[in-house]
């Protein structure tokens, strides 16, 4: 429920608070007085669109501030908390605090709780705790779309409609799959074969990882084989010479050496270490010499053949890379995927078989849950038909009669397989029409309000607004309209916005827009009346003249009976 509303600098309101309690509020003033203000500064607060040019002239930022109650452990406060810690927020004491200031630079901020946050918080939260039936919606109900959601909303038949859209949508991407699959299937055969030749020339080629490389290697050596063994020859000689015995290598020489100094190595322990590290060397010498060697065996084989062999697969890999690579690697990892692929495209039959199934199933499962969305539907409106009738003839419409019908459309669509349809037919025996062609503009005005208060009874919000949809109603129908507000309001906190003095009497409290003006000074403000100031205003919504005594005495009437019907 809001409790309180703190305007500043908006439009002519300079600065005002307007407290607002339980029941019926109505809000009235002289046309011009800034009544519209009141709403945009709600509109802000709701997470509407900012304009610069309603902030107040002369001023730099328009503000606007609201205060909420929520009743504790409700599905709303519930709702409105779990929405808030995810923004950082929370309700404290059931108490919630919104506000929004709007620069004339076009800047804005928002916060919930004196917590900083999006303005999309702010119009989430409003959703929840706000519902505005305005002139606005008088045009919104004449949609195809609008019309089948106000079916919905008073059918109460959210749960249904959820479980058709998932049926609906598991219907949809199924069978988009299958026809994906279908519509490819020459390219998957022709895939699988491509990926069947490429997985025989693989298996086949049997490549393995870096062996590009070690080819490369082992082809260098044996392109080069002469040059290898004359290098490795001179090498074996220098260090281990078969030509004579003792002769010039190096290791009879460092044998040399190491027996020069053990033969006087007993006259000093230095030489003797020297020694030892010259017999190491004797040792490595004849290690590197057995290794050449070793390695000249290995080059009198048939190199020429040898080289020919590695060429042949180097070339082997090289078509392999082209095909397939750039690169060896992604060579093998092309045999190791493609077995996979080929699995997969070679089970679409299988596939599509099941595919199929499933989509039947996903069908009927749809065309079930359409049925019994059908069902709600056309038994809600059945009842919104007779509830809004009987509304419509308290509204001094008698005779006419409002028709909700619920067709069946040619294909399903995302909210089921129905056209719902809302006309109205002006007197017994008149060809039904849709809204707004059927009915004048006071009669579209009671016939949209009768649809909103029925509707309304169906919110779950703790707030409903009513922005003068009481236009071109008067008289006794006026009455009514306060009526079924009053009623309404037993059940929820009601705000409306009226030129009626009809509607102003059922307020539970009543609130004016003044607008005071000077040549040099413009400002409104909003005063809640007592009940001797209710009776003046009530009169000058009556006849323009509020200290007119047959006004006074009329309003003092029309605020007796109302206040007795619903004391």
């Amino acid at each position: 429920m809001i409790e309180e509303i703190y305007i500043r600098d908006l439009g002519v309101i300079q600065e005002a608070r307007l407290a607002f309690g339980p029941g019926l509020t109505v809000l009235t003033g002289e046309t011009g007085a800034g009544k519209t203000m009141v709403l945009s500064a709600l509109g802000l607060l709701l997470g509407e669109r900012s304009d610069t040019s309603t902030i107040r002239r002369g001023q730099d930022q328009a503000f606007v501030e609201g205060r909420w109650y929520l009743k504790p452990n409700t599905a709303i406060s519930e709702q409105v908390s779990e929405r808030l810690a995810e923004a950082g927020a929370e309700v404290l004491d059931g108490e919630l605090i919104m506000n929004r200031s709007v620069s004339s630079e076009g800047r804005g901020r928002a916060s919930v709780s004196g917590k900083a946050t999006p303005i999309n918080v702010l119009s989430e939260l409003g959703e929840k705790l706000v519902v505005v039936h305005g002139q606005s919606d008088q045009i919104r109900l004449k949609s195809a779309a609008a019309q089948r959601e106000a079916l919905d909303q008073f059918a109460a038949s959210a749960s249904a409609l959820a479980a058709y859209q998932s049926h609906f949508n598991a219907w949809k991407i199924s069978s988009a799959k299958l026809a994906e699959i279908q519509q490819n299937l020459d390219a998957r055969v022709k895939e699988a074969q491509q990926l069947r030749e490429s997985v025989t020339e693989l298996e086949a080629a049997d490549p393995k990882a870096g062996e590009d490389v070690e080819l490369t290697d082992k082809a260098n050596r044996l392109a080069h084989v002469e040059e290898l063994r004359i290098a490795a020859s001179a090498a074996h000689e220098a260090i281990s010479s078969e030509s004579f015995e003792g002769g010039a290598d190096a290791i009879g020489l460092i044998g040399a050496a190491r027996r020069s100094l053990e033969q006087v190595s007993a006259h000093d322990s230095e030489l003797e270490t020297l020694a030892e590290s010259l017999k190491q060397l004797g040792y490595q010498l004849n290690d590197v010499a057995a290794e050449i060697s070793s390695y000249l065996d290995g080059l009198d084989e048939d190199s020429a053949r040898a080289l020919e062999i590695i060429q042949e697969r180097r070339a082997v890999l090289n078509t392999l890379m082209r095909k397939y690579g750039p690169t060896l690697d992604e060579v093998i990892a092309l045999r190791e995927s493609a077995s996979d692929r080929l699995l997969e495209l070679d089970s679409s039959s299988d596939q599509i078989e099941s595919l199929t199934s499933e989509v039947d199933a996903q069908f009927k499962a749809m065309t079930k849950a359409a049925a019994e969305l059908t069902a709600i539907r056309t038994k809600a409106a059945a009842e919104l038909a007779e509830q809004v009738t009987s509304e419509l003839a308290a509204l001094a419409m008698p005779g006419s009669t409002l028709i909700v019908s619920v067709s069946q459309a040619a294909e399903f669509g995302a909210t089921g397989k129905d056209i719902v349809s809302i006309q109205l037919s002006s007197y017994p025996g008149a060809e039904p029409r849709p809204l707004g062609k059927g009915a004048s503009g006071g009669e579209l005005s009671r016939i949209m309000l009768a649809i909103e208060v029925v509707l309304a009874k169906t919110e779950q919000a703790p707030t409903f607004i009513f922005d003068e949809v009481d236009a071109g109603v008067g008289g006794a129908a006026a009455i009514e309209v306060g009526r079924r507000l009053a009623m309404l309001a037993k059940q929820a906190q009601v705000i409306v916005v009226t030129h009626l003095a009809q509607v102003a009497s059922f307020a539970n409290s009543h609130l004016r827009v003044l607008k005071n003006s000077s040549e040099q000074f413009t400002a409104t403000d909003v005063v809640s009346l007592n009940h001797e100031e209710r009776i003046n205003e009530l009169a000058r919504m009556l006849s323009g003249l509020p200290e007119s005594e047959s006004g006074r005495t009329h309003a003092a009437e029309l605020l007796e009976k109302a206040t007795a019907e619903f004391a």
